[in-house]
């Protein structure tokens, strides 16, 4: 790798929870003094179409298994485009910090000696069921939350969605859209089947959606689901908080799985 004139410099920037205008400030501001930017499968098109005219893009979106390049690829891609082009800008949906792979790039950018900006975004784990009027917590009902993963690098559940499911916080899982039947089975074990979830799918975005029911019918809700599309699940007692998930639905539910 040669070092141009320009200093090499990496940003990494949240590009917020899908829609284009959800960006920060600070974010727009880094897209717009960048050389190259490097971007996500999660990343709005109408935020993409923004970036001036000029700057170079790269996609480098993985999802559902369909991947352009690996996480060391990128890793490696981003080093050689700010020694090629100065500063690159490394775009991902939601803040880089949650699930977003972000001190990997960081890491492997330092033994280069590559300074590394980091632009904080709004995150999909808030963002996306406020969109839909669910709080993820509310006096009375739930004081705290859990955010984890249904995806860790050797493919099983975390250790930890165990210990959330015991507890009465609002559980947020972040990239189970394709488990939800074993995602079921799990958090029936500690969780009544007539608690609430909700599905939520392009959060913020003109095509959002949003499916309800409750723990004991999350496998039949399952089969509804578009796999392709990227979505976080919410299990609790807030989800009744949604302007449609009415008691006279809730009985319903219960009366298909009682």
């Amino acid at each position: 790798m040669k070092a141009i004139d320009r200093e090499a410099r990496i940003s990494l920037v949240g590009a917020g929870p899908g829609a284009e205008d959800l960006i920060t400030v600070r974010g727009l501001r880094t897209l717009q003094d960048a050389d190259v930017v490097l971007y996500d499968a999660l990343v709005s098109e109408k935020l993409v179409a923004e970036i001036p005219a000029g700057i170079k893009k790269i996609y480098v979106g993985k999802r559902c298994g369909q991947h352009s390049l690996n996480q060391q690829e990128i890793n490696t891609l981003l080093v050689e485009s700010a020694f090629t082009y100065g500063h690159a800008v490394r775009l991902k949906g939601g803040d880089p910090y949650v699930f977003g792979r972000a001190t990997e790039e960081i890491a492997y950018a330092n033994t280069f000696g590559i300074p590394v900006n980091v632009v904080p975004g709004v995150s999909s784990v808030t963002a996306v069921a406020a969109s839909q009027g669910i709080p993820i917590t509310k006096r009375g009902v739930s004081s705290s939350f859990w955010v984890v993963t249904a995806t860790t690098k050797d493919g099983s559940f975390s250790k930890d969605l165990s210990l959330a499911a015991q507890s009465s916080a609002t559980l947020i899982i972040l990239m189970g859209i394709r488990k939800m039947k074993a995602l079921s089975e799990v958090l029936l074990q500690h969780k009544g089947a007539g608690t609430p979830f909700a599905v939520l799918q392009n959060g913020t975005l003109e095509n959002e959606s949003c499916a309800m029911g409750t723990l004991g019918t999350m496998a039949e809700v399952s089969n509804t689901i578009d796999f392709t599309q990227p979505g976080i699940l919410i299990i609790g007692d807030v989800v009744a908080e949604h302007n449609f998930f009415f008691e006279d639905d809730i009985q319903r539910v219960l009366d298909s799985v009682l």
